[in-house]
């Protein structure tokens, strides 16, 4: 019996097993300096080459232009919720979100937190956030500083299929923490875009920030020196110790995606694991999606079954079967089956296996209640 099992959680996520089995490697002595990854001085030259092939394989994969930094920072997506509107808010702008989901709304949170002026160009919240709102549903305030989207939902299993069009001279600023590098990515349409790295870049830890560099010289030299964005940009990445071992392992992830084929070959895989969940529960009487189809997100598929306690024996016994993370989020919940980057194939042919022989063995009892 393999000692790997199929991990279908939202974050922190499926991470590819030849980027784990060489990790493993590295933790004991990397590069064969005798020293493991996780004990390296981040000012020595085994760190300084790590960093820079992350960051290479970064701006390769989606061909990011010189005129951008590329950090690698802490404090997760959650953290950057504050850092954007700190940097490139003034307080007498406004900053337009199109309100999507939870990690949307605390976005919006913190801006107001800071005092900032925010307005809601948009919102699927009427509709439990089962859409993402369409073009003529948004409406942007004036001359915004800039305008806020999350790229990919978790909670509810939405996603935009392509950037909205925005107002002239207005950065787009993106969350990307859940569908980062699952598809090409235009890095131009975007003045920032964060990540969380937990969900399809690497461990959890460390957010990858992509920003144009003139925003950064543009933000205000009053905050204090860590929420600066060009405190890591003068120091690449490394004004005090770096999450060494994230960046490390994020690195690898991005030459595995190169592996694959890069970003085109990733969005054609992943769409086609989507396909196959998706197609089941659409045609099942028993599971139902929980998306309007045009929003669907191919990253976390979100379903139900016709009463929560079979949905408590569904997560159950598929956990039994090795089939582990698909509890839905608590404030929504049934189920949710996180198929990311690192999800491989065969582990969605044996969930729709699975719920194809639940739905078989719990159809009378659906039909009683």
């Amino acid at each position: 019996m393999t000692d790997r099992i199929y991990n279908f959680s939202a974050g922190p996520a499926v991470l590819p097993e030849p980027v784990l089995r060489k990790a493993q490697e590295a933790i004991w002595n990397i590069a064969g300096s005798g020293i493991g990854i996780m004990e390296h001085s981040h000012r020595g030259k085994v760190f300084d080459r790590i960093i820079n092939e992350a960051e290479a394989a970064c701006r390769s994969l989606a061909g990011i232009p010189d005129d951008y930094h590329v950090l690698f920072l802490q404090g997760g997506a959650s953290l950057q919720f504050s850092m954007v509107p700190m940097n490139l808010l003034p307080a007498d702008r406004t900053a337009d979100f199109l309100l999507t989901g939870v990690w949307a709304k605390k976005a919006v949170k913190e801006a107001k937190v800071l005092g900032r002026t925010v307005h809601l160009a948009a919102s699927s919240e009427a509709t439990n956030f089962d859409r993402i709102p369409q073009p003529d549903e948004i409406s942007y305030s004036s001359n915004p500083a800039y305008v806020h989207l999350t790229t990919n939902n978790t909670i509810y299993g939405t996603q935009w299929k392509t950037e909205p069009t925005v107002p002239a001279g207005a950065p787009l600023v993106a969350d990307t923490s859940s569908d980062m590098y699952s598809r090409p990515i235009d890095v131009r349409k975007y003045g920032l875009i964060y990540a969380g790295a937990q969900k399809n870049l690497g461990p959890s830890g460390v957010v990858l920030v992509i920003v144009r560099k003139a925003l950064v010289e543009a933000g205000p030299k009053t905050l204090p020196t860590m929420l600066q964005y060009r405190t890591f940009a003068a120091d690449r990445s490394m004004y005090n110790t770096p999450p060494t071992f994230g960046i490390y392992i994020m690195g690898e992830v991005f030459k595995w995606i190169e592996s694959q084929g890069g970003l085109a070959a990733m969005a054609d895989r992943n769409a086609e694991k989507a396909a196959l969940l998706y197609d089941y529960i659409d045609a099942s009487d028993f599971f139902r999606g929980t998306v309007q189809p045009d929003s669907r997100s191919l990253m976390n598929v979100c379903f139900r079954a016709p009463t929560e306690e079979l949905e408590g024996k569904f997560i159950a016994e598929a956990t039994r079967r090795g089939l582990d993370g698909l509890k839905g989020h608590r404030s929504v919940g049934g189920m949710r089956a996180s198929i990311y980057n690192a999800c491989p194939r065969p582990a969605v042919e044996a969930l729709v296996a699975f719920m194809k022989e639940f739905e078989q063995a719990n159809r009378a009892t659906a039909a009683r209640s």
